[in-house]
């Protein structure tokens, strides 16, 4: 399958056998409602990565993170699995980034880890979850740390994870299913109605899946926002704030979902995800033959168009 075409791929998971070990230690043995944890090395990526024609992966660890209760350990564990790929990264340099977990909602534990992660580990960015403990992005607890990343100009990944109260709205089902996209959208319209995005232009936020529902629920965010009154009804729209943010393609993208975002937001914050290793390299394969058999953009392919936008938010990743 390889293409003369490359992939730069912000959306690729890790997971190391002592993470593992203490989210089970934790509770956390059926992860989000799913079956259990994936398998990852990074030979068995690589060869993945070669075989579809990704020349980079960033990675990143998913749901349900590092904070399972207790502060000390969340920040014990949050260094550990950073360091971990900070040496898979230097390895291979090229092939894969990092974007570096933070122990929220232990603020004070995610300033000091973003700084050590930035400025010594070399990592690209962050990597926070819609919500932590129930927190979404917008509470004003978070307020430093969106204070100290917007003077940086951090990357921040978004990652979705179970909402409060999962266990009456999943139905028993897995929540990546369903409930990971809803709450994309609920951390996506906090960050616009508690004024965030505002307050901090210079964060570059990565949101997956295609937007959640926000390309449905956009205008309705709008009306509610100026209207009815939630949030202020001065300066952007929320179509306008939501085309700030950038958006990857991880999950099922074709032939519905990557249409209705462009259609809404455009095509110039559009990222590659592949969401391996919690997608199985089955259904890695599967989706990348669906963007590459998709109808392709005017401006190109979206190989090309995706790994074009990689390259300004992340210009590490243009080829050389």
């Amino acid at each position: 399958m390889v293409t003369a075409e490359h992939l730069v791929d912000v959306h690729a998971h890790f997971v190391t056998p002592h993470y593992v070990e203490a989210a089970e230690a934790a509770g956390f043995l059926r992860p989000d409602g799913m079956r259990g944890y994936p398998d990852w090395s990074p030979a068995q990526h690589l060869e993945l990565m070669d075989y579809t024609g990704i020349r980079t992966s960033v990675l990143s660890l998913s749901s349900p993170g590092t904070h399972f209760g207790d502060d000390r350990a969340a920040r014990a564990l949050t260094r550990e699995v950073n360091e971990f790929a900070a040496d898979v990264v230097r390895d291979r340099p090229g092939r894969f980034g990092h974007f570096a977990s933070l122990p929220l909602p232990d603020v004070d534990g995610a300033l000091t880890e973003s700084a050590y992660a930035l400025d010594v580990l070399g990592a690209h960015g962050l990597a926070v979850e819609t919500n932590a403990a129930g927190a979404y992005l917008g509470d004003t607890r978070f307020e430093p740390l969106w204070q100290e990343l917007g003077r940086r100009g951090a990357v921040v990944f978004v990652h979705p994870t179970s909402p409060p109260c999962h266990e009456q709205v999943a139905l028993g089902r897995p929540r990546p299913m369903l409930e990971f996209l809803f709450d994309s959208t609920r951390a996506a319209s906090d960050l616009v109605l508690s004024g965030v995005l505002l307050r901090h232009p210079r964060i570059q936020w990565i949101f997956t899946h295609g937007g959640g529902t926000l390309p449905l629920l956009a205008d309705r965010m709008e009306l509610f926002r100026t209207v009815f009154g939630f949030g202020s009804a001065d300066g952007p729209t929320v179509q306008e704030q939501l085309r700030s943010l950038w958006f990857d393609m991880a999950g099922s993208p074709f032939p519905h979902q990557i249409p209705a975002l462009t259609r809404s937001f455009g095509h110039d914050h559009l990222l590659y995800g592949s969401d391996y290793c919690w997608t199985p390299a089955a259904g890695t394969l599967a989706q990348v033959a669906s963007v590459d058999a998709a109808p392709q953009p005017e401006v190109g392919t979206w190989r090309a168009l995706t790994t074009r936008n990689a390259a300004l938010l992340l210009p590490w990743t243009a080829e050389e």
